[in-house]
């Protein structure tokens, strides 16, 4: 049975800061600098996902190696996020990269197409519910023939693939249009709720072959995988994975070991589901509901019928990351399955851009619960009249923080409003998934 390289961790692990280090010079040395690799590519994740330790991952890797001599450049998966500026490239990597190193990932060019998954096996996946084949495009920059390419980034929860990370770092971080827009639609058909949290899904079987048939042999990678846990006491790093190639090599199990120790430390099973739930946004992390909606995702299997979440959104300014995007979300709003389903009919341009109408899908509550987004106009926070433009409910922020007593540095857990009503407080929905035990095994 194939190992992870490394395979350190555990539900009671806290790996510090120092011996993050430590490992991660370790492997440095042992598999890129004393195998000989001269050109390195580093691809870490954005700025939104700042708790991930990527960043510092990245940050140790390049100092280490470009003190061996090695070339080493740095091209965050971006997906379709915007790039990052430099305090926000300062944020992840803690100064330690220049921003002349970072390259920016273009998703709607500068690509290179690999092949495609054929539309018989999305329908075998999806029993029947997309039939379209899904094109495999890469940034042209991973294929520029680098003698090793490191991939680093967080495994944890995610409403699209069910877990985040290790193949969908390059195939869809690095990914085209194309690629992505039909992965996010397929997540999205495929029903989320039965996708998040669990290591494999019909997204996760479509990306893997996509790495294993079009750029395991292409392309030499090491996977560094992290698994971090939001404790009352702060977030903590639990385990730290590695491995190398494809899905049945040492990076697979890498990433199964981490999706196994991410599904006992970020998912939580309650037994009653809430009847109301507040979110904080970190403002540095989370600007445009795009991703901000990790508050919607990670906690709508929790939230009783007829429930109330509230969004605590003091960075979010915009819809999308993507002026495009940004533009349909504010044309259709979250208004719910059929509502997304039958814009596709009459909008050439949604259903050119079919991973927007998985988020519209996603970032509604199906009717089934009241979603109230708070920001402040007066900081350049989206308006009253922006949010419920999408159908979202709106509140003043410093009213409601006022009002529930909580702020940037509230733990999560049960708490109660001045008017002593009673509520649940998530610090950081994006690392966690949270349900009842009705809706999830």
């Amino acid at each position: 049975m194939t190992e992870p390289l490394s395979n350190v961790g555990g539900t009671a692990r806290s790996i510090s800061i120092d011996e993050l280090r430590e490992i991660v010079d370790d492997i440095a040395t042992s598999e890129i600098v004393l195998r000989g690799a001269k050109r390195v590519l580093l691809v870490p994740p954005d700025h939104t996902r700042l708790h991930s330790r990527a960043g510092e991952i990245a940050g140790f890797l390049y100092e280490r190696l470009s003190a061996a001599g090695c070339e080493v450049a740095v091209l965050p998966a971006l997906g379709t996020h915007a790039a990052m500026t430099p305090r926000e490239a300062e944020l992840l990597f803690g100064g330690r990269i220049p921003f002349d190193r970072i390259l920016r990932h273009r998703w709607r060019e500068g690509l290179v197409r690999l092949g495609e998954i054929g539309a018989d096996e999305i329908s075998a996946l999806s029993a029947g519910r997309m039939t379209d084949p899904i094109p495999v495009e890469v940034d042209e920059v991973l294929l520029d023939g680098w003698d090793l390419v490191v991939s680093a980034g967080q495994v944890g929860p995610h409403e699209v693939i069910g877990m985040a990370n290790f193949t969908k770092n390059l195939v869809i971080g690095l990914g085209g249009a194309p690629t992505i827009n039909r992965t996010h639609f397929l997540g999205a058909v495929c029903d989320m709720e039965t996708i998040m949290g669990r290591a494999h899904s019909p997204v996760r079987d479509v990306v893997d072959a996509a790495f294993d048939r079009f750029l395991a042999d292409r392309v030499p990678v090491l996977w560094m995988l992290t698994v971090m846990q939001d404790t009352p006491e702060g977030v903590v790093q639990r385990g730290f994975f590695a491995g190398r190639g494809g899905s049945a090599d040492s990076g697979g199990a890498a990433y199964d070991a981490a999706a196994g120790l991410s599904a006992r430390c970020n998912i939580d099973v309650i037994p009653q589901p809430w009847s109301r739930v507040t979110c904080w946004l970190n403002p540095d992390e989370l600007t445009t509901t795009w991703v901000a909606n990790k508050a919607v995702y990670r906690t709508r299997m929790a939230i009783a019928d007829g429930g109330e979440l509230v969004v605590l959104a003091p960075g979010v300014s915009r819809f999308g990351e993507d002026p495009v995007v940004d533009t349909l979300i504010r044309r259709h709003g979250y208004r719910g399955t059929p509502a997304t389903l039958a814009a596709l009919d009459r909008d050439p341009e949604l259903a050119d851009n079919l991973g927007a109408a998985a988020h519209l899908i996603h970032g509604s509550s199906e009717g089934r619960f009241r979603i109230v987004y708070c920001t402040d106009p007066d900081t350049g926070g989206l308006t009253r009249d922006e949010v419920e433009g999408v159908g979202y409910e709106w509140r003043s922020l410093r009213a409601e923080l006022d009002r529930l007593g909580v702020d940037g540095g509230t733990a999560t857990g049960a708490r109660a409003d001045r008017d002593d009503a009673p509520f649940t407080h998530i610090a950081n929905p994006a690392l966690g998934l949270w349900a009842t035990a009705g809706r999830f095994p």
